[in-house]
């Protein structure tokens, strides 16, 4: 299924339900916003998350449409420690790329992460999690993967102190198998964060997606500033995020200048 068709049926769906929509009352929520902005929090969610950016080649024709499937999954393994999974599988519809009229829509690569964390912070509020990342060759089309088996470890840190949360996510990947057609990977991954949570439970954010690629000596650092808000339609708790980036630096016939962001994230509090 196209990914614009996808968007399409999202946006009726949400449209059709705006008149049921409440805020969530305060009081019994101010814990979830904040565990919203901590990506190793103990809490079931699947956010749906499209991203769009342009400008691609060397006319600055081209463009890529991406939505973004990421459940968040928690498992208690004992009484001290929590191990979260976040998986995120991408269906993409690519225009003008590599060169015009050049067009493809698909599945691309999902990444899979665990993180063993403690479920206390420490002593002095800090909230961590380590442990592998995998990256997994799930591509419907040459164009739209790298057609490579990738691992390698990812870590987060953070701290939460009055409505700021504040820290960062980090991770690399190497091929390990694969097309050997196909370029080796050794990519690192570094997204710091801070969050804002106002007592209406709207979260005002910046963080910078960045990725360095060691075999081609590249940075690509689109920086995000977004808002999201926590609502209930119903019985279900979500939360609605829109958002701007700029792209500071990119590759060769990279993204360049303005893209957007806009998330459903749907919540399954314990």
């Amino acid at each position: 299924m196209k990914i614009k068709l996808i968007l399409m049926v999202m946006a009726s769906f949400i449209l059709s339900i705006t008149i049921r929509i409440d805020y969530v009352k305060a009081e019994s929520n101010e814990e979830l916003a904040k565990k919203l902005a901590n990506p190793v929090a103990s809490l079931i969610s699947v956010p749906l998350q499209y991203n769009y950016d342009g400008n691609y080649g060397p006319d600055d024709i081209g463009s890529v449409s991406k939505l973004n499937i990421q459940p968040v999954i928690p498992i208690t393994l004992n009484n001290e420690w929590n191990l979260i999974t976040r998986t995120i599988v991408p269906l993409i519809d690519q225009n003008g790329i590599p060169v015009k009229d050049q067009d493809e829509s698909g599945l691309g690569d999902t990444t899979a992460s665990q993180f063993f964390s403690p479920k206390d912070p420490t002593s002095r509020g800090w909230i961590w999690g380590v442990g592998p990342v995998e990256l997994l060759p799930t591509a419907s089309d040459k164009m739209l993967g790298n057609e490579k088996w990738g691992l390698g470890p990812t870590a987060v840190v953070l701290k939460q102190t009055g409505p700021w949360t504040f820290g960062g996510l980090a991770n690399h990947v190497w091929s390990i198998a694969g097309d050997e057609d196909r370029g080796d990977i050794s990519s690192t991954f570094v997204q710091p964060f801070l969050a804002y949570i106002t007592k209406t439970k709207t979260t005002l954010g910046l963080n910078t997606e960045s990725t360095y690629n060691w075999e081609t000596n590249q940075w690509s650092v689109p920086v995000n500033v977004t808002v999201a808000q926590l609502l209930k339609i119903g019985p279900q708790i979500l939360q609605i995020l829109v958002g701007t980036r700029y792209w500071a630096e990119a590759p060769d016939n990279g993204p360049e200048g303005w893209g957007y962001r806009a998330q459903l994230t749907f919540l399954f509090p314990r």
